[in-house]
């Protein structure tokens, strides 16, 4: 005779893994939930570029670091220096691409997890503004303090770690797509890497010119002036970035016009909208959470019928409530 051995905690654990698991297919609950893992249309080919570039910025960080030292230029140290953090940037940046795309199916994610790429974008930027300190503080150090610069044995250094960047900002291009789901910021975690190499190729450009200008004009002050110069747009660089991704972490409303939007369409034939949300849950992805109040209550899946072909919805949840009543229905 055979007997249930189950304990009643492994019963409650078996209970709990039932109810974790997805539901099913998306198709069944309407169309705008096409995707539970909200990751960006271009999440592959993203991930693999980071990938890329994370190997090409690592070598050129170990040439710029030895360059700067042997020749004493700031310019190409902070070039240097700024490499290296984009190297830790572009780690955080990939693994955060592994990691969504390993745990897209997790339904420990409530909204999946395409925000993982906002997470990396805010420690990136954090990284960016480290750096524009560091810069800053070695800057006045050489003002104060001048050191003789090689700048024979700089200037090739200097262009060849500004081919490099350029050529890494082009890898990290954003594809485009995200403006057809109407999400400006686009996948924000490839953003900051890009960000993060356009810095550091303007950095590049700022050091050329104070090596020429030591160089030519005998203007010694100029290297460690454009070190200040880059740390200045660095900082800039991160706060945007800074703001950008703790928007979305914060779930703060991504678009004001998609918002009037979605009331618009909401509020047709004398409906009123009680209560409206919309936030970013990954690029391209936005949820909304409306209620209505209807004379003449429809079913929730007519007011979804109204967003049909709104570009960047991809899970909306609508409650109705007749005038003067509780809650009708929602879905």
């Amino acid at each position: 005779m055979l007997q249930n051995n189950t304990t009643p905690a492994g019963a409650r654990l078996l209970t709990a893994t039932a109810a974790m698991k997805r539901p099913d297919p998306p198709e069944t609950l309407d169309a705008f939930r096409e995707n539970r893992t909200y990751l960006g249309a271009d999440h592959a080919r993203n991930e693999r570029r980071t990938w890329i570039v994370t190997g090409i910025c690592a070598a050129t960080f170990g040439v710029l670091v030895a360059g700067g030292a042997a020749t004493h230029s700031l310019a190409v140290m902070a070039s240097g220096l700024h490499m290296a953090a984009h190297v830790a940037a572009l780690l955080v940046a990939s693994a955060a691409y592994a990691l969504a795309r390993r745990h897209a199916d997790n339904p420990a994610f409530s909204f999946g997890t395409g925000k993982l790429g906002y997470l990396a974008g805010f420690a990136n930027a954090v990284v960016l503004g480290v750096t524009a300190v560091l810069i800053a503080v070695e800057s006045v150090t050489r003002l104060l303090n001048p050191e003789t610069v090689d700048y024979g044995a700089a200037l090739p250094i200097a262009g060849g770690g500004l081919v490099v960047n350029l050529i890494c900002v082009w890898l990290l291009r954003p594809s485009g797509d995200h403006a057809r789901r109407h999400d400006p910021h686009g996948d924000l975690n490839l953003s900051a890497a890009h960000l993060h190499l356009s810095a550091d190729a303007i950095v590049g450009v700022f050091a050329l010119a104070a090596l020429l200008a030591g160089r030519q004009l005998g203007w010694s002050f100029a290297d460690p002036l454009a070190g200040l110069l880059a740390a200045g747009l660095v900082g800039q660089f991160a706060w945007t970035l800074l703001h950008r991704a703790g928007a979305a972490l914060l779930d703060i409303n991504p678009s004001a016009e998609l918002t009037a939007e979605v009331r618009r369409r909401l509020a047709g034939e004398g409906d009123r909208v009680l209560d409206l949300h919309l936030w970013r849950l990954g690029p391209g992805h936005h949820a909304v959470i409306a209620v209505i109040a209807a004379a003449d209550p429809r079913p929730a899946a007519a007011y979804r019928a109204r967003l049909a072909g709104l570009a960047g919805l991809s899970h909306v949840t609508v409650e109705v409530r007749a005038e003067g009543e509780g809650a009708h229905s929602h879905s």
